[in-house]
């Protein structure tokens, strides 16, 4: 039996290599990152996850980007979801029914990735729309930190109960710029306090009410540190586990990206992270600096990352079949696809 590692790795297509058979069962791997790439049909990815299941236990936990709108790994015979900006915008109308559809949403999201054995979605976005990001946009659920959190908190209140936790990013707020941490590294210029009254709320509430991990943004804030904050102890440790008492999972965002390009080579990201107090770091989309990652990083495991990541593990299982008969998924996706169409209504989720 072995521990979850702290790499999550990203694979290069339908079904599983005999080269990544190998990574997967390095002692650093704890987790899969999957993408459109690795997505052909329920089946076919049902088929990838039982095999990356398989490899190890405790399970290698498997993830994917499952936002809706522009953020949807899996479309092809999977609901397609709306942005969430659409929730923000039934809000400002009627509050209640934005809650209600923003609990269906967060549902049927996760009972379709449960049920092809996926164990959580990096969602929530908890960033707010300064109206300047264009890589965040209508990703965000508004503008106003009290209504975002309101509606991720219903959100999450519906994949807990499909069997998934939530994902809060890219703490602590990437919409007060418009540069594009993918392909460079942004500068956001508020102080600590500007932040702490906007986009710091959102990522506070959802804390409160037990978020179970979290991503932090590959965004430099200078007047807090002199660190991106994924990267910054100041941020992970003084902030956000010691100041607003975080206990759960901290996940890098990719380190492959541009935005964390100022911590050096792709080693150099991944143990800058883990130092800094993330309990996961990913590794997406180059194989090369994967295995460098692997082989740069030491043998020690934090147990108290452990316990943190092995929360994350799906809960309960279905399948599609199962799932698209039952009544509760068949009212779901009705009111998904067309928010305006049906009135209020309780639903049991």
């Amino acid at each position: 039996m072995m521990a979850l590692g702290p790499v999550m790795l990203g694979l290069e297509g339908l079904a599983l290599t005999a080269e990544e058979r190998e990574l997967l069962r390095h002692p650093q791997v704890g987790g899969v990152i999957l993408f459109a790439r690795n997505y052909q049909s329920p089946e076919q990815v049902m088929a990838l996850t039982d095999a990356i299941h398989a490899l190890r236990q405790p399970r290698l936990l498997i993830a994917v980007d499952h936002e809706g709108g522009r953020v949807q790994r899996f479309r092809e015979s999977f609901t397609r979801l709306p942005a969430v900006r659409r929730l923000g915008e039934i809000h400002d109308q009627d509050p209640q029914r934005a809650q209600q559809l923003a609990r269906i949403t967060g549902w049927l999201m996760a009972a379709e990735l449960r049920a092809v054995g996926v164990d959580f979605s990096f969602a929530p976005v908890l960033d707010l729309d300064h109206g300047v990001s264009g890589i965040i946009g209508d990703r965000a659920f508004h503008h106003d930190p009290e209504v975002v959190a309101d509606l991720a908190h219903a959100y999450r209140s519906g994949m807990q109960k499909a069997g998934m936790e939530a994902v809060g990013k890219h703490f602590p707020g990437h919409g007060g710029i418009a540069a594009d941490s993918h392909l460079e590294l942004p500068v956001d210029p508020r102080s600590y306090d500007e932040l702490a009254v906007a986009d710091l709320l959102a990522f506070e509430r959802m804390i409160h009410y037990g978020l179970a991990a979290l991503m932090p943004a590959h965004v430099l804030y200078p007047q807090v540190d002199d660190q991106p904050a994924g990267f910054s102890a100041r941020w992970l440790k003084d902030i956000l586990r010691r100041h607003l008492e975080f206990q759960g999972a901290i996940f890098s965002d990719d380190l492959d990206m541009a935005g964390a390009g100022l911590a050096g080579t792709p080693p150099e990201r991944a143990r800058a992270a883990l130092a800094a107090g993330c309990d996961m770091v990913l590794a997406c989309n180059d194989r090369a600096a994967a295995v460098a990652i692997l082989k740069g990083l030491g043998e020690a495991l934090d147990p108290v990352s452990q316990l943190r990541l092995i929360r994350l593990h799906g809960r309960g299982r279905s399948n599609l079949e199962r799932l698209r008969r039952n009544p509760v998924w068949q009212r779901a996706i009705h009111r998904v696809q067309d928010y305006d169409a049906f009135p209020l209504l309780e639903m049991d989720i």
